[in-house]
């Protein structure tokens, strides 16, 4: 799940992640966050500036592997808030 707010400004884009207990143990959270972290590394360029994102991972999250966390997160950003 993705939300995104946009404004004027033309700073670099900024990345927040809601990891929820729901998602995990410990442990799985903070492999989540790590992938959603990497992948938002990689799709950087490509965001609008002034972006705020906030990524929330579903209990799914834990379960895919990356290339399929990836191609979703990719998905959204190109939707929602590329350049």
């Amino acid at each position: 799940m993705t939300y995104v707010g946009l404004s004027a400004e033309t700073d670099p884009p900024r990345f927040g992640f809601i990891v929820s207990r729901q998602v995990g143990s410990a442990v799985t959270r903070n492999t989540v966050r790590r992938r959603l972290k990497a992948v938002c590394a990689e799709a950087l360029p490509s965001m609008r500036g002034g972006a705020s994102i906030v990524i929330r991972a579903l209990p799914s999250a834990a379960t895919v592997d990356y290339s399929t966390l990836r191609a979703d997160v990719v998905r959204c950003l190109q939707r929602k808030a590329a350049a």
